[in-house]
């Protein structure tokens, strides 16, 4: 049974019910010695509640997209096949763009709260070594005769750590807000690319390459990116292509952003950090030299040359803002970093305070990004 699934969260429901009654109708009818007795009405009370927490957390985690399988819950799954050392560039000598071409057979997404218009696919990365899911959704314009010879903009986008590549489709409602404003011009049509993030179980990759770990970085800016160009009328071209994240996700955008201008022009970071060791559980925050070599920060303060791209931070006091303005004192030019200030009370560390910003987010990448 899905752990994401109707059938399985009207069975924590199904089972509510039946724990509270269950004492309603057996409390007084307990026989037996007196320690009987107490452990069986312990029993009750405890199946009450351990079903009552069970059902809130069902909605939480389908709510705010948290985790996708038993799998990414337990913390056994596992999405690397191999992990060998690819280099500094993370292509392993390899020049995707002569590889053979990567087309990949999508399907309408499985899961219906992602709103209308979603395909998924399975996809094994040739270079990375990692296999996962990817969702693509495709602008009103995909479609239009008018835009037959179109190229369209990419936006990937991430989300945090536990996180579920469905949740900026079904938690961010990213489609169902976009679609109105790119059928009026407001926002460019862009494809938006969600692909699987958890790839090693209960830890995070903080979207790097680890050689023997995982190749992360490979996976989302190599990998995924061939195959969309390869599978869409999609921009080839770094100056076409944005990756954007909330959490953990913000982290990886603004490092994949900086760290490639040669395959992104634009990084998106919502109540992100640049120190890896803002979430805990990511492997690149487990030594001083993982943490020194992936913070996008240090990143910029050591590049010879400034990356040509363009930064959006977001982010609360205490929560992504101060990073953003260490970011934007870092930059030279090319490279130019916004920096927005989410105020106080507006929602704290959230998927409700990042879904109220995708318009303005995408409003912001429709100016970066050859369109």
């Amino acid at each position: 049974m899905s752990l994401t699934g109707t059938p399985f969260f009207l069975t924590t429901i199904a089972l509510v019910v039946v724990a509270l009654v269950l004492p309603l109708a057996l409390w007084s009818r307990v026989g037996g010695p007196k320690p009987v007795r107490f452990v069986a009405r312990l029993c009750m009370l405890l199946f009450a509640q351990v079903t009552a927490i069970t059902t809130v957390f069902v909605m939480v985690n389908n709510s705010n997209g948290l985790f996708d399988t038993w799998d990414d819950l337990l913390g056994t799954g596992d999405h690397v096949r191999t992990a060998v050392d690819l280099g500094p560039d993370g292509t392993g000598g390899k020049n995707a763009d002569a590889e053979p071409k990567v087309i990949q057979k999508f399907t309408p997404a499985s899961d219906k709260r992602m709103g209308p218009g979603v395909q998924e696919t399975k996809l094994k990365g040739r270079i990375s070594g990692v296999e996962g899911e990817v969702y693509v959704w495709l602008p009103p314009q995909y479609d239009d005769p008018a835009y037959k010879d179109r190229k369209f903009p990419v936006v990937e986008v991430l989300p945090g750590f536990p996180g579920s590549a469905k949740a900026w489709f079904g938690t961010l409602e990213v489609n169902t807000q976009l679609k109105p404003l790119m059928e009026k011009g407001e926002v460019a049509p862009f494809i938006v690319v969600a692909p699987r993030t958890t790839l090693l179980g209960d830890v995070d990759t903080g979207c790097a390459n680890i050689p023997g770990k995982v190749n992360a970085d490979t996976w989302l800016s190599v990998d995924v990116r061939k195959m969309v160009t390869d599978t869409f009328r999609a921009e080839e071209k770094a100056d076409g292509w944005a990756v954007a994240g909330y959490s953990a996700g913000a982290h990886c955008a603004a490092k994949l952003a900086v760290s490639h201008p040669d395959r992104y022009h634009a990084g998106v970071s919502l109540s992100g950090y640049n120190d890896p060791v803002g979430e805990p559980a990511s492997l690149t925050a487990k030594t001083p030299e993982l943490r020194e070599e992936h913070n996008p920060l240090k990143i910029l303060q050591r590049a010879k040359t400034p990356p040509a791209v363009s930064l959006f931070v977001s982010g609360a006091e205490g929560d992504g803002y101060q990073g953003g303005l260490a970011l934007q004192r870092a930059a030279k030019p090319p490279t130019t970093v916004k920096v927005h200030m989410v105020p106080a009370g507006a929602g704290g560390h959230g998927t409700a305070v990042w879904k109220r910003q995708v318009p303005d987010v995408f409003r912001w990448l429709t100016q970066q990004v050859r369109r």
